[in-house]
């Protein structure tokens, strides 16, 4: 009896071996010699190009069947105009993905300009980033010659792709909770557009990931024409936050307004930042095939996804690039956060859409 158990175990593993080496033959077999379409919904150049760009050399490397990968950029609407085509048009086939900053402000806002429903698409993986708030030193009298400085500006101009654009909601909400007085310019294709006009000296204030502030924004900082205010840390509700060891050139939201205001923030202005620190804070970037590609093409891309974000080479050349490293978000903490977007309290919904009115 024993030996025919133990053979019947070793027939069951050899079966379940035998379907996994057959379902990786299959991604091999459908991936070998194709061309791959990496959609990005942002401008050449920007910050969600640039991280799309060094990823995609090693998601090839870790798609079985290694296709070649071509970056398409298709900016427009802050990234939405990629998603919705994504949803809407793009054949399930296995050959067109997106990779894109993801837009939980709209979903949860219910905003007509994006069509799609982050959870109807097949999610692949997630990058966890940092966002940095930065601007012009010249933007007070005097200079700013440290971060605690912002409190004397006034009147300062923030750029932003969109009213619902996080990269200017982020700011926007920050420099409310500080009482800053300010307005927004919006209309930019990317994060390298508004970038630009804040070295002609059109706008002073913005936000960017940790990754385009430590290099294209590298120079520009260390001309002293620019310098980071603080980066942003979701606080839990027994007012904890993580200091990020890596950043130690500028505070913490929560420390800079301690420093400032000698308190915590509160209220629910900084409730509303918060909850969106905590969204994008933790999940940057999206990985998204359309709903209905074939499942053994979906395991291969979630497979590449997984092994490139966790490729030590990768991780070295994010530490190089950047001086911290990128986050993986797994499948079931994206599909997570994605269900997640049903809870926001109502509180935090009515403080945002007041926040992104002209």
């Amino acid at each position: 009896m024993k030996r025919i158990m133990a053979l019947a175990a070793a027939s069951t593993v050899a079966l379940a071996a035998c379907a996994v080496s057959e379902r990786a033959a299959a991604q091999s077999e459908f991936y070998a010699g194709k061309m791959l379409r990496l959609i990005v919904g942002l401008e050449a150049g920007g910050t969600v190009d640039t991280a799309a760009r060094m990823f995609a050399v090693y998601l090839r490397k870790h798609i079985p069947g290694n296709p070649t990968i071509l970056v398409q950029n298709m900016p427009g609407a802050g990234g939405a105009g990629a998603t919705n085509f994504l949803y809407e048009k793009a054949a399930p086939d296995g050959l067109t993905i997106l990779f894109n900053n993801w837009d939980s402000l709209g979903q949860a806002l219910g905003d007509q300009g994006l069509r799609a429903r982050y959870e109807h698409f097949e999610f692949l993986g997630g990058l966890g980033d940092i966002r940095v708030i930065y601007m012009r030193t010249d933007a007070v009298p005097g200079g700013i010659k440290k971060p605690a400085d912002i409190v004397k500006a006034d009147d300062l101009i923030l750029g932003a792709l969109n009213p619902t654009d996080q990269s200017g909601l982020l700011p926007h909400l920050a420099l409310d909770v500080l009482g800053i007085r300010h307005k927004r310019i919006v209309g930019f294709r990317g994060g390298a557009g508004v970038f630009l006009a804040m070295q002609r000296g059109e706008v002073q204030v913005h936000s960017t990931s940790i990754t385009s502030f430590r290099t294209r924004n590298a120079a520009f900082i260390k001309s002293g024409e620019g310098i980071g205010i603080s980066y942003l840390v979701p606080v839990d509700r027994s007012g904890r936050y993580a200091r990020n060891e890596f950043i130690t050139d500028m505070p913490a939201f929560p420390d800079l307004y301690k420093e400032v205001r000698g308190r915590m923030p509160s209220g629910p202005t900084w409730d509303a930042l918060n909850w969106l620190t905590g969204q994008v804070g933790e999940m940057a970037y999206v990985g998204l095939a359309p709903r209905g590609t074939p499942a053994v093409e979906v395991a291969a891309l979630r497979r590449g996804f997984e092994g490139a974000l966790k490729d030590p080479e990768f991780v070295k050349e994010s530490m190089a690039r950047n001086g911290v490293p990128f986050s993986y978000i797994d499948v079931a903490r994206g599909q997570a956060l994605f269900a997640s977007l049903a809870d926001v309290s109502p509180e935090v919904l009515a403080t945002i859409r007041a926040a992104i009115q002209p």
